[in-house]
């Protein structure tokens, strides 16, 4: 029998009290999001059991039309993507920022003012790093055109196999040179250009992005509010609810953890930049930085990075191979040891579901779509986790 329904002063949906679970609810539902939308969700012994419930399709004409759908979805992304990727960027930074809307909001700081503070915090780190970072990088930029027919001369044995791989690469879509230029090894500007193309769609719709971002912050929960009502079902509202708080939680701590620790790796990064001597020390713990928003891929290219800066600033000496020794230290020590004490316990992914994930992104979305490749992945798995038909995907991508 369906549960009745009344009245709340919060949407006006709320389950009668004395009904089956209500005791449940309320005793596991208190606090958070469920509490702001007035509606009180928990996990019943039932509710993990039905978790576990994985059903596979049988139907060959529900399989078809779901890949059909689904490459029809991919292609309206691919297609829409200068709409379409702002607009999920804005969604990450929502629940990047989101923890700190809430804690200025508890000491009484409204929402609105709450949203422009992180918006002006976002623009005022750019802003910072961009006067502090450019004179560093026009300096090694001076440099790279005397530096790279060296680095091709010395590493000519690499050429072809390097070419074979570009080639296959680029038969499944995915290019690293630019226009005019037909060899990975032909001009790094082209190759720098070809590889961030991107990221000129996020930067010209920079303001989109800020304005999207601006009213999640602010307005997010009375959508999620109305998506409720709209709900049939008591169990549909509650489930609706469920997901957005668990991807609210566990994304944000997620991306808050992520953060902080490639914040870390890119202060030690400087650290070591500096103590071997290499110009730039700043420039170089921010490239870290950012490469280690792209896991694996980001990292490997951060070691072939900091081998370029040990060769063009020392010379062909065994100790050129020192910044990029150092940096792989520091990202063994972090993906290893640091990374997965933090995060294992909340958050895990087959690390084949990421690869996969990365690859497919960079292609879709260039490096913007590798950057969020990862919480894409982890917004996927926790709907698929929590909605039936969709469990046996949603395992598929645990760790």
């Amino acid at each position: 029998m369906e549960p009745s329904l009344s009245a709340s002063p919060a949407f006006g949906l709320t389950k009668e009290p004395g009904t089956a679970g209500s005791a449940t609810d309320e005793e596991h539902g208190r606090g958070g999001l469920g509490e702001a939308l007035g509606l009180t969700v928990g996990e019943s012994d039932d509710t993990e059991l039905r978790r576990h419930d994985m059903p596979l399709p049988r139907s060959t004409q529900s399989v078809c039309l779901g890949i059909l759908t689904t490459i029809a979805i991919l292609a309206c992304l691919y297609v829409a993507r200068d709409i379409v990727l702002p607009v999920v960027l804005a969604i990450v930074l929502k629940l990047l920022f989101q923890p700190l809307v809430k804690l200025l909001e508890r000491v009484h700081v409204p929402k609105a003012v709450g949203a422009l503070f992180s918006i002006a915090l976002l623009l005022g780190v750019f802003v910072g790093l961009g006067m502090l970072l450019s004179s560093p990088a026009s300096r090694w930029a001076g440099q790279l055109p005397q530096a790279w027919p060296m680095l091709q001369k010395r590493f000519a044995m690499l050429k072809t196999p390097v070419d074979h791989i570009q080639r296959t690469l680029e038969n499944m879509g995915v290019h690293f040179t630019g226009p005019g230029s037909d060899s990975f090894f032909a001009h790094p500007v082209g190759m720098v250009t070809a590889v961030f193309s991107g990221t000129g769609t996020v930067a010209s719709h920079l303001l989109e992005t800020l304005l999207v971002l601006f009213y999640l912050l602010v307005f997010g929960e009375t959508f999620l509010r109305r998506l409720v009502e709209v709900l049939p079902r008591f169990d549909d509202k509650r489930e609706a609810v469920e997901i957005s708080m668990h991807m609210e939680k566990d994304l944000s701590a997620y991306l808050l953890t992520i953060t902080i620790i490639n914040a870390v790796v890119g202060c030690a990064t400087g650290a070591v930049m500096w103590i071997c001597g290499v110009p730039g020390a700043i420039l170089w713990g921010v490239v870290a930085f950012c490469l280690n928003f792209v896991p694996i891929l980001g990292p490997f290219c951060g070691i072939l990075v900091f081998l370029a800066v040990g060769i063009v600033t020392w010379g062909f000496e065994w100790f050129s191979i020192l910044p990029a020794g150092l940096y792989f230290g520091i990202h063994v020590a972090e993906g290893e040891i640091i990374t997965p004490m933090l995060l294992a316990s909340r958050f895990t992914i087959n690390p084949v579901a990421v690869m996969l994930s990365l690859i497919f992104w960079y292609w879709m979305w260039g490096v913007a779509g590798a950057i969020l490749a990862v919480p894409m992945l982890a917004i996927m798995k926790i709907v698929c986790d929590r909605l039936r038909p969709f469990r046996a995907f949603g395992h598929l991508l645990e760790g």
